[in-house]
């Protein structure tokens, strides 16, 4: 077998060294455009797990990278003149040239050919090849000459970075955050040999130009950020190695593979530096296309086995990346935040770090965080305990006259179960249920103000007696039978009305003898197929309006704690808001202003029936995940807008807004919306979307992302979510009804010792300490 390696690279180095173990009779050339000793950079980083990957996959390998790293295992956190460290993370630092010599020994070793100084500019010089590995990096010549196949995507993120060296000594993976009169910088540093460390360099682009970085040279941009970092670099000098300003470009491809020919490493795909994973990621990419052909009899099974099998792991990767390298570059939305919730943030950006894990490693760190927490909350009028305070999610929340008990929310779901409008008995079970398990607030599903308003047939409605009686029957129950507060949540489905129920199609249309007529801000059908809805007239919106504020009169009678608008979900207010929806020519169309002005109208009139004493929200599409429609920054003057008509409360969703939506999934992936809304406008928000677990609800409190969390399916599954969770976390004091006291103690005490086992197991788990010193202080 012929093995050709464009790319001398760690990724083609490994998957080489691995496939000659594999087949040694395997013909194998690594062509590298470069010298041996040519790199560009400085250290590299990986995890004790990614050493456990590579202890097991060559042994002769990583025992000379082991052997050749700085090991730490703490992180530090410089902001403000505060300095936070946060041990218990296990990594090592090796330099990028030793890393690659390192490598390249292993290679001669085997019999791997090596050719430098060797440009391959065409493939065809590669003819008969049975494999080609397309290791040749960001600007892969490879995937360029077949764009058109590979269909590569290029994000080119704003912040600029430059990659120093410098031989100022660190013992821990260091953040140092600065402010400048031009603006913030920050420093990604960490030890990869005695005397030597990497500084990555970073800013955003405004701070970038009024520093004038842009004209100065290599020498000239390392003695201005001497300047910027004259107390943490000690009287230590910054070096230079083609440190050249850039931006980081996120790759991404549809296809990895074409005939024989397979992309590798940052060819194929990238990882922001802020998680330190472009070198793991290049050489966990040379394992996986190794057990491939381990797996596969030929090349053509082996290469579609690792597109296969392979992308899940990278796209999980990336979409951390994703989210950290979005949070450096806010980072000046965060600056006005107290330190140690700055720093949780910092180590909390990516998700790949809990409450949970981070309290494993650092507990005193979080008991600090949660300290910080209940001190904001002491300070808002509540006597909690800041010593020994609850976690961030269980801590009391207030707005206007309504105080709730937790942070939990049952997230407003439509249950499709109502008859004419009607709740039956079981709105009443579902809710009443909920409200017992102990979340400190429960939304209804989105309640319709008119017959026409409705989404389905099943969905609820309060324009009746009927309905009022049967939603007061829930509101009493709940009042009576536990502590959590109960808020009605209003709208109309405009475009969207008129559809099946959820399990018989989605957001399709009924057959048109079942259908009613549905208005919108605009005459766009939701689907081509979909019935054409009325552009709404004055006369329309009068009328509209009225419905809204006959039915928020009809929820004051019911008992209602707190009152929800929703405006989302390409729903009819949330139509006038998106301009994907909206093409009005109007008043009501065109700039965000106008688009704003009706939404806007029916809040007012709500907000000047319901009680002055309790609270009002908003539910948003901070987003519509499409081009052109609306982005995070438009959110916030949409959540502002509110917020100056009255609101209390945002809620963050996004999407759903048209049927080309294309949102990015992944945990809490609607989070950074109510993130940016909370610390760019000064709101109360709301965050809801794929949140499954109390730690990520700590998680997202503590870092002062939101400041209530909306969980859906979990509720579904779980009524007694938030009763289980004080369990979990040894939260003794939440209500739960006389009648169920005694399964609330035998929780407790289960909870306390199943979560010590939790913890004992997970503490095993844990990748064993690659530091030689450890590890011989260990035996």
């Amino acid at each position: 077998m012929r093995i050709e390696v464009i790319g001398g690279g760690p990724a083609g180095l490994y998957f080489a060294i691995l496939m000659k173990k594999q087949r040694p009779n395997a013909q194998i050339r690594v062509i590298e455009r470069n010298r041996p000793d040519d790199t560009f950079g400085f250290g590299v980083v990986f995890s004790d797990q990614t050493l456990d990957t590579f202890e097991a996959y060559d042994l002769p390998s990583y025992r000379a990278i082991t052997e050749n790293f700085a090991y730490w295992d703490d992180i530090e956190i410089h902001f403000k003149g505060s300095l936070h460290r946060i041990g218990g993370n296990g990594f090592c630092g090796c330099s990028r040239r030793t890393l690659l010599l390192l490598l390249q020994d292993r290679a001669r070793e085997l019999g791997i050919e090596m050719d430098f100084e060797t440009e391959i500019k065409s493939l065809d010089e590669l003819a008969g090849a049975d494999l080609v590995v397309a290791a040749d990096g960001i600007n892969s010549f490879v995937r360029e000459q077949n764009r058109d196949h590979f269909q590569p995507q290029v994000d080119l993120r704003p912040n600029k970075f430059t990659w120093m060296g410098s031989t100022k000594p660190l013992d821990a993976f260091t953040f140092y955050f600065k402010e400048t009169e031009h603006g913030i910088f920050i420093a990604h540093t960490y030890q990869y040999e005695p005397g030597l460390s990497t500084w990555v360099l970073e800013t955003d682009p405004e701070t970038f130009d009024k520093a004038g970085l842009g004209d100065m040279s290599e020498e000239e941009s390392a003695r201005f950020l001497e300047g910027v970092f004259a107390e943490e670099l000690d009287g230590h000098p910054l070096m230079i190695n083609r440190s050249l300003w850039r931006q980081f470009p996120m790759i991404r491809n549809k296809r990895w593979t074409m005939d024989n020919v397979v992309l590798l490493g940052d060819a194929k795909s990238t990882a922001h530096f802020s998680i330190g994973s472009g070198t793991k990621l290049a050489m966990e990419d040379a394992i996986a296309l190794y057990e491939s052909f381990r797996r596969k009899d030929t090349v053509d099974a082996a290469l579609a086995d690792f597109e296969a099998t392979r992308r899940e792991d990278v796209e999980k990767t990336q979409h951390a990346a994703d989210v950290s390298l979005v949070w450096f570059e806010h980072v000046k939305r965060y600056w006005p935040m107290d330190p140690v919730t700055f720093s949780f943030g910092v180590m909390t950006r990516s998700k790949a770090i809990t409450y949970d894990n981070l309290q494993l490693r650092a507990p005193e760190f979080v008991k600090e965080a949660s300290q910080v927490f209940a001190k904001s909350v002491r300070a808002q009028g509540f006597d909690v305990d800041v010593e020994n305070p609850a976690p961030p999610a269980f801590q009391p929340f207030k707005m206007r006259g309504m105080t709730l008990e937790n942070r939990f929310v049952v997230s407003p779901m439509c249950m499709y179960s109502a008859r004419e409008g009607l709740p039956t008995d079981f709105h009443f079970v579902h809710y009443g249920a909920r409200a017992v398990g102990g979340a400190g607030i429960v939304f209804t599903e989105m309640t319709c103000v008119a017959p026409d308003a409705r989404i389905t047939h099943g969905c609820t409605g309060l324009w009746n007696d009927e309905q009022q009686a049967a939603w007061t029957r829930i509101v009493d129950f709940v009042h009576e039978n536990s502590k959590a507060k109960i808020c009605l949540q209003l709208g109309h489905a405009g475009r969207k009305g008129a559809s099946k129920l959820m399990w018989e199609g989605m957001d399709q249309p009924l057959p048109q003898d079942e259908a009613w007529p549905i208005i919108s801000a605009s005459a766009l059908p939701y689907y081509p197929e979909s019935q054409v809805p009325r552009e709404m007239t004055r006369e329309d919106m009068d009328r509209v309006k009225g419905e809204f504020v006959a039915a928020a009169k009809r929820g004051i009678a019911c008992g209602f704690d707190m009152l929800e608008l929703h405006s989302a979900h390409g729903y009819l207010l949330a139509s006038f808001l998106s301009p994907v929806t909206n093409q009005r020519t109007d008043e009501y169309g065109g700039p965000i202003e106008n688009r704003l002005r009706y939404p806007l109208e029916v809040f007012k009139a709500l907000r000047e029936v319901w009680p002055d004493d309790k609270p009002m929200s908003v539910r948003i599409s901070a987003t519509d995940w499409i081009e052109g429609g609306i982005t995070g920054d438009d959110a916030v003057k949409i959540a502002q807008a509110f917020a100056d008509a009255g609101a209390d409360l945002v809620d963050c969703s996004t999407g759903q807004t048209a049927p080309e939506s294309a949102p990015v999934y992944g945990r809490m992936f609607q989070t950074p919306y109510a993130d940016q809304i909370r610390n760019e406008g000064g709101l109360a928000t709301m965050a809801v979307g794929a949140i499954t677990s109390a730690d990520q609800a700590n998680t997202i409190l503590a870092a002062g992302r939101a400041d209530l969390i909306a969980l859906g399916r979990p509720h579904l599954a779980d009524p007694s979510f938030t009763l289980r969770a004080a369990g979990e976390y040894g939260v003794g004091d939440i209500f739960a009804p006389v009648q169920y006291e005694p399964g609330k103690a035998q929780l407790l005490r289960n909870a306390e010792r199943n979560r010590e086992e939790l913890i004992e197991l997970k503490l095993k788990a844990k990748p064993k300490t690659h530091n030689p010193a450890m590890r011989e202080a260990a035996e």
